[in-house]
């Protein structure tokens, strides 16, 4: 008499754990790679918004003012470090290297991040994380969402790593992959500290028109709640019946029926409004955002091309915008032999300008034909190419 066989299968749930933890590990290190490589395209930025940051914690924690502001004066160094760390750690994940120790990190870093977003959020100090950079922007509540969904994926992976045994590179090739990878995420932030982002995602990249910025792209739509006897009822448009008693107004289209652009003035010394003639055929346009910080070895090369630009004939305007006061910025000029008129913006507007103190733009009628950064000042025939 034959035995019965028995086909066992395995368990799906194994299987769906197995998935879900593999997707999980993806996501993970994918999204610490990406965020990392954003913020390392606009390491400046990023110095910003870590700046930000410190001066929140100085004024909340007075007892430990310096300490802040100590890190406050190293903000550059660190967004390398950290956005570079990102990407590091975030390749170390993907090839499974050192997994454990790999994981313990990436918590740190997320605790980090959570705790920044939460405060963000909870005290509305910092309205935006800069957490994918000037990429994406999101709210503070919405980047300590994020934050809480990636500490998710963390905790999926690191408590299934059973799942996660195949290392795809260890020993020495595990080394040299790491360290080539080191030094690619490094040298990407480095380049782009020493001169623009690769990507310009702000409002002043070139090819942009500021007047047309400047204003909505159509006009504002509402949605009108109106009741009447008891009665509630939505209007596209505001009933011209006045039984209807006015209730409440939501915007259909906020985004395109406000300006991209909404805080962009220049004036001059007695405050008089520069715009509309800076907005005005062609300008070449010296930006100083801050006399304290400006990298004063490029003012003779800077003052050449100035000058040249003045003897153009294409009609070239030279000046200069500051954030400076006019007393400091007056002494600041005789100092750098800087020649030609001088005006006045917001230092925020001047930091969304251009990532490079002093720094180079060139408008025509308002529109940015070029940017450069100190350390890649044009020659005149440069300029004048890109003029009408």
């Amino acid at each position: 008499m034959s035995t019965p066989s028995f086909h066992t299968t395995a368990a799906p749930a194994p299987n769906l754990l197995r998935t879900v933890t593999r997707v999980s590990w993806f996501l993970l290190g994918a999204l610490f790679i990406f965020s990392g490589l954003v913020k390392l395209n606009d390491p400046v930025g990023t110095a910003y918004k870590l700046e930000e940051y410190f001066e929140v914690f100085a004024e909340s924690v007075p007892g430990l003012a310096g300490f802040f502001l100590w890190f406050k004066n190293g903000s550059r160094f660190l967004s390398i470090l950290l956005s570079s760390l990102e990407v590091i750690l975030g390749v170390a994940l993907l090839l499974r290297w050192y997994l454990r120790i790999i994981l313990w990190a990436l918590l740190g870093l997320l605790v980090f991040f959570a705790f920044l977003t939460f405060y963000s959020a909870a005290f509305n100090k910092v309205t935006d994380c800069g957490c994918f950079g000037d990429f994406i922007k999101l709210t503070p509540w919405t980047s300590f969402t994020k934050d809480l969904f990636l500490l998710l994926l963390w905790a999926i992976v690191f408590f299934n790593q059973r799942f996660l045994r195949h290392s795809f590179v260890q020993g020495t090739p595990g080394v040299m992959v790491m360290t080539f990878a080191s030094a690619i995420a490094i040298g990407i932030g480095v380049r782009a500290l020493g001169h623009l982002p690769y990507f310009d995602f702000l409002p002043y990249k070139v090819g942009n028109d500021i007047n047309k910025l400047m204003k909505p792209s159509e006009a504002a739509r509402y949605h009108y709640t109106m009741t009447r006897n008891g009665e509630t009822k939505e209007f596209e448009e505001y009933p011209t019946d006045t039984t209807w008693k006015y209730q409440a107004m939501t915007p259909l289209n906020p985004e395109t029926s406000r300006p991209v652009i909404t805080d962009f003035t220049v004036s001059d010394a007695e405050g008089n409004d520069y715009t509309p003639e800076l907005l005005k055929g062609n300008k070449l346009v010296l930006i100083v955002q801050n006399t304290n910080k400006a990298d004063r070895d490029r003012f003779q090369t800077i003052n050449q091309l100035l000058e040249a630009a003045t003897k153009s004939r294409r009609n070239v305007s030279v000046l200069t915008i500051t954030s400076t006061s006019a007393a400091k910025f007056d002494s600041f000029r005789h100092d750098v032999n800087l020649a030609g008129p001088y005006y006045f913006a917001d230092a925020t507007v001047l930091k969304s300008m251009i990532r490079s103190n002093p720094g180079l733009m060139v408008l025509t009628n308002g529109v940015i034909k070029a940017k450069y950064h100190y350390h890649d000042i044009p020659q005149l025939f440069e300029v004048e190419k890109l003029l009408k």
